[in-house]
Parts: structure tokens; C-alpha cells; sequence
């Protein structure tokens, strides 16, 4: 089914937010496929524009160079975009990168019960942030860190804790 009511893709984005296993990924392209707009991965397209994965652009070229391609990325999608940017879940961590984001279009929070987001979240071993000796404790740490400015960032907040992604999708096509 494709959306024909309310928002046109060349209107405004969308932006999704929030922590490792809140389900960002899967509903931007659950929302792209039902909307039939484009979808801009942050975390995709910087992989692509490092060559490498994720964890290695950590490893070898550290966190900043990851956040500073994360800024510099949305400093390219213009305003008027159209379309559903998906976020890394550390988007928010500079000012900068809400402001830009807030000029795109509108900011949705998808959110969910800590212990899911650990169930969700610890399926990759791959996540940079997490390659500690408490990988838990870690996880725990950096979501107090950001649920505030989650909380600051966001227009609309969805809880994906027991909801499919379907669902998900639904009640942001609602929200348009």
C-alpha cells in the first residue's frame, strides 16, 4: 500500500531517532516501502563512504571521525529532502546534528523498554560502543546519557517495546 494522503515526500523528512534496538532501521524501511519515499541511512551511508563497516570505522579511525561524518552527512541532505532519514542511535549527541535535523522535517523517537533494547541490541556483537568488559553496564550508561536529549530532540515519540514493525509503521503514517 502505498501513503497518497496528507505529507508529500518532497514536503519534508522524516527523521527517526533513537537508541541501538529500537527498531530505526526496520521501520524506515518498512516506511519507505508502504510510502514508496526514499530512505537516507546515516549509518549505511557512511559505511559506504568509508568503504569499511561500522565497528572498523571505530577501530581505525576512532568515534570523532565517525560523529564528524555524521554532521557532515546531514549538512548535505538539504532542507525540502523529502523522504525518511534513519539515524545512528547517537545522532543526538551533538546540537548541530538535532538542529539539522529538525530543519529537514519532523523528528519521531522510537523508543522501548530498556531490557528490550538490550534483548534487540545485543544480538550484534558488532556494536562499536559496546566492546567493553561490562558490555551491559556500558549499554545502561549510554542510554541515561541520551534519553534526555532524545527527550529534548524529538516531536513525537513511539514505543516499540511490544509493538511489530508494522505496527510501528502504522502509527507513524497516523501521525503524517
Amino acid at each position: 500500500m502505498r501513503l497518497s494522503c496528507c505529507v508529500n515526500a518532497g514536503d519534508n523528512a522524516i527523521a527517526l531517532i533513537g537508541f541501538m534496538g529500537a527498531g530505526k532501521s526496520a521501520v524506515g524501511r518498512e516506511l519507505s516501502r508502504r510510502t514508496g519515499w526514499p530512505r537516507y541511512d546515516t549509518d549505511e551511508m557512511i559505511r559506504e563512504q568509508f568503504g569499511i563497516s561500522i565497528p572498523d570505522i571505530f577501530a581505525r579511525h576512532g568515534e570523532l571521525a565517525f560523529r564528524d561524518a555524521e554532521t557532515t552527512l546531514l549538512k548535505t541532505l538539504q532542507r525540502g529532502l523529502g523522504g525518511i532519514v534513519v539515524t545512528g542511535g547517537g545522532i543526538v549527541l551533538r546540537e548541530e546534528n538535532v538542529r539539522l535535523l529538525r530543519r529537514m522535517g519532523r523528528i519521531i523517537w522510537l523508543d522501548a523498554d530498556e531490557e528490550i533494547l538490550w534483548q534487540r541490541a545485543s544480538r550484534h556483537s558488532t556494536r562499536p560502543l559496546l566492546q567493553t568488559p561490562d558490555p551491559r553496564a556500558r549499554f545502561a550508561e549510554l542510554l541515561r546519557e541520551r534519553v534526555p536529549l532524545y527527550q529534548t530532540a524529538t516531536d513525537y515519540r513511539i514505543n516499540t517495546s511490544s509493538s511489530s514493525i508494522a505496527e510501528v509503521t502504522d502509527e507513524i503514517i497516523a501521525l503524517l
